[in-house]
């Protein structure tokens, strides 16, 4: 579909793109600062997509601070260095009430007479950055780098979904006077439950796993491609300010917990635990801060205690490295030596076999340690730990066991250095480490350790989509041993399922029938894409199954073959990672004997040139079906019948879904609460369909349920 031209931009358009921006912003600060999220995703999402098609139709909308943007660019081919307007200092440390209070009696001998207030706040242990707005708009973020110069980095902050990218109407709201220019300090970092989520993913995907989420958190934070940073969980929490002028007659602020203040006003998210306190109250607030810093969300190594009048600040000025209205009150490490007793390899759910260091019971900050995962072979190799070495363990980011490293002088002589298996220890089947990774991975759908989860998805939406067949019952058919790999549930019968707790003959006599009805209508591409194989998703399933007859001829090819027919143009976007992972899966024998099941079984859907012979596309759409080369867009919602349920009618019967209103549209299918899109598709004279008249262009029943219905089977 051709770009509209910069000229067919409307004042209702560009109305509508201020609008959307001002409520997908509002959004993003209920959401990711407040915690107080006003509508759903799937309404929040509507707004996002919406904004979206309107910058695609009319380049003269583009904004770098649109929310739009905060998905990421192209990348980057180097940071470029700039220079702060004011140095960004490092902190002197005290460990000690001693040294604590040593700091406060020179502050008040260098003022002296004054009576002075501290502000206290948490010492984020993330990545220092510096976000500069011009006349209320984001244009710069600089890492500290050696408190001179920083690395620009602003594209990748843009992603940053708790940043806010204008100041104005969050000031207005808040009644404050929007400064002309603000450089706001803060800390990036990554909470703990997503640094365990991103470091479980990094697993299951072979990548690097992050020692802690500040590593995590400036790791992500300093990618040369947006893309990866807008894909991870950061957050922005400011704790200060760089040069800041206001309008004139505009007053500033008066000290840093007003400067805080501000900043929440600003929309930044601030640390709630930030408070005003007497010298002769940092000490237990620090250690009350210490004992609750398990419970807190994000990572902290201490305390940061400044000055709070700033005018105070201005007059106690800086040494030759750090500021002497500020300290850092640190918490003290937490290690500790044990034996490691064993290294034991475990299977997780998407066959990714993790060592983990089986230690002697150990306390480290008084929590016991007995397990600690060593993520992989290599980390294994570059720690060079063994089994009976006694070794340093933490508590990384005061959470994770962690094996640092071995205590070489205690190594008993002659200690053996550990083998990685080469066969899977649930299922024996030959392990595959797929080039540029670091995991070792069992690709057997039928392993015992993996067959659940493989089930389960297989049977999913993402899958052949079998309705009724939940988790729960995947549950139950694996454990009474009815089902150990995908192809054992089209070998199910009857009486098999009778046995079964709460199945009686009705049930059970639906529960088949729905398998069957999924392998009938099952394409080639959606089998490809239930089969779980690494880094094949949906598109990617539909360019092979485009391409090859069944999995017997997709089986066959090599991952040398598979990038030849990309570089020849015959398959797109399969990459040398994607090739081998292909070909890695159908070189298992247990993978291989599943499809000779699957085959006996009557699941063998056809594809590439077969299904264009016999009339049908490679992507499972009929060429001539009833809405064949027609294009339709949805809005609102429809009576019982999911968006996404009415898109693939339509995909299946020849036509194609849009994203956006435009010229180039059929029909809009308008349901209830159908939005702006109605408006604009009757200004463009878009024919517009009601869910009747959607439905009677393929002459199906309005709501089209399950035999099942939405609950006997997929809710139990």
């Amino acid at each position: 579909m051709p770009t509209p031209s910069p000229s067919s931009l409307t004042p209702f358009d560009a109305e509508r793109a201020r609008e959307l921006r001002a409520s997908i912003e509002r959004h993003n600060h209920l959401y990711y600062v407040l915690d107080a999220p006003q509508i759903s995703d799937a309404a929040y999402d509507a707004l996002f997509r919406e904004l979206e098609a309107l910058e695609r139709e009319h380049p003269d909308l583009a904004d770098p601070n649109s929310p739009t943007r905060r998905v990421g660019g192209r990348p980057a081919a180097a940071f470029v260095s700039r220079p702060h307007r004011q140095r960004m200092y490092s902190l002197d440390n005290a460990l000690t009430e001693q040294e604590w209070l040593a700091f406060a009696e020179r502050v008040e001998k260098l003022l002296p007479g004054q009576e002075v207030d501290y502000f206290a706040d948490p010492k984020f242990d993330g990545l220092a950055m510096e976000l500069i707005y011009e006349q209320g708009r984001f244009t710069a973020a600089l890492t500290r780098g050696d408190g001179e110069t920083g690395e620009d980095i602003t594209a990748n902050m843009r992603t940053v979904r708790n940043i806010p990218m204008e100041l104005g109407a969050h000031a207005a709201r808040s009644g404050l006077a929007a400064p002309e220019l603000i450089e706001v300090r803060g800390e990036v970092v990554m909470a703990k439950r997503d640094f365990h989520a991103l470091n479980e993913r990094q697993m299951e995907d072979g990548a690097k796993v992050f020692a802690n989420p500040r590593n995590a958190a400036a790791g992500s934070a300093r990618q040369l491609d947006p893309r990866i940073t807008a894909a991870r969980p950061l957050k922005f929490y400011a704790y200060g300010l760089g040069e800041t002028r206001f309008a004139a007659g505009a007053r500033g602020f008066a000290g840093q917990r007003e400067a805080m203040d501000a900043l929440r006003g600003y929309g930044f998210a601030v640390a709630p635990e930030g408070r005003l306190a007497k010298a002769a109250e940092i000490y237990a607030y620090f250690l009350e801060l210490g004992r609750r810093r398990e419970q807190l969300p994000f990572e902290i190594d201490g305390l940061v205690v400044k000055v709070d009048r700033l005018d105070f600040q201005a007059e106690l000025g800086f040494t030759a490295r750090s500021p002497r209205w500020a300290i850092a009150l640190k918490f003290p490490a937490r290690q500790a030596q044990t034996k490691l007793a064993a290294i034991e390899v475990q299977v997780g759910r998407t066959g990714v076999v993790t060592p983990v260091a089986i230690l002697e019971p150990v306390s480290v900050g008084g929590v016991t340690v007995g397990r600690a995962t060593l993520h992989n072979e290599d980390e294994i190799r570059a720690k060079d730990v063994r089994p009976g070495d006694t070794v340093v363990v933490q508590r990384a980011g005061d959470v994770i066991p962690e094996v640092v490293g071995p205590v070489l002088d205690k190594r008993p002589q002659g200690l053996a250095a550990f083998v990685f298996p080469a066969t899977c220890p649930a299922c024996a089947s030959p392990l595959t480490r797929l080039p540029d990774e670091a995991a070792w991975r069992c690709l057997n759908l039928a392993c015992p350790a993996v067959g659940k989860q493989h089930i389960a998805y297989f049977a999913s939406k993402s899958g052949l989509d079998i309705q009724g067949l939940g988790r729960r019952w995947i549950e139950i058919l694996a454990d009474k041993g009815l089902a150990r790999s995908p192809a054992d549930l089209f070998e199910l019968t009857r009486e098999d399922l009778l046995g079964l707790e709460r199945m009686g003959e009705k049930l059970a006599g639906n529960f088949i029938a729905q398998i069957e009805e999924a392998k009938s209508r099952a394409s080639l591409a959606k089998l490809i894409g239930a089969l779980g194989i690494r880094l094949v998703g949906t598109q990617t399933a539909k360019t092979l199954a485009g391409y090859f007859t069944d999995l017997d001829a997709l089986g066959r090819a090599t991952a040398e073959e598979l990038l030849k027919l990309n570089e020849n143009g015959q398959l797109h976007d399969i990459g040398p990672a994607i090739a081998a992972s292909v070909a890695a899966f159908f070189a298992n024998p247990q993978n291989r004997d599943l499809l000779v099941r699957f085959k006996a079984a009557g699941l063998w859907p056809l594809g590439g040139q077969a299904k264009i012979s016999s009339g049908t596309s490679g992507q499972g759409g009929e060429s001539g079906g009833p809405v064949a080369g027609k294009t339709f867009l949805f809005t609102g919602a429809l009576d019982g019948l999911p968006r996404s349920q009415a898109q693939a009618m339509v995909e299946a019967a020849g036509g194609s879904v849009a994203a956006s209103v435009s010229k180039n549209l059929d029909y809009l299918v308008a349901g209830e609460a159908p939005g702006s899109k109605l408006a604009k598709a009757e200004k463009l004279g878009v024919a517009v369909l009601n869910q009747a008249q959607f439905l009677e262009l393929f002459k199906a029943p309005k709501t089209g349920p399950t035999a099942l219905g939405r609950g006997s089977l997929l809710d139990f």
